[in-house]
């Protein structure tokens, strides 16, 4: 079992990343939106939200940046 790279703060906790839906879970019909278009949405959320929960962590913990994702980057 690894350790968190930050803290695990109980009033901040890390962002959990959302499960990929079952390739069952599409019907193949051309919904709009798909379950992996949501999926898909639901992920660029969480690296946005872990970027931000990082950047935090850093914040309090005093350290460097390395490790730390670059929230620009996913905009």
């Amino acid at each position: 079992m690894s350790n968190p790279p930050f803290s695990t703060d109980a009033t901040d906790p890390r962002p959990i990343e959302p499960t990929p839906p079952e390739s069952s879970e599409c019907c193949n019909s051309g919904c709009d939106p798909c379950v992996f278009d949501l999926h898909n949405e639901e992920m660029h959320r969480y690296r946005r939200l872990l970027a931000e929960w990082e950047q935090r962590q850093q914040s309090k913990s005093g350290g460097s940046s390395a490790g730390v994702t670059d929230i620009t980057k996913l905009i």
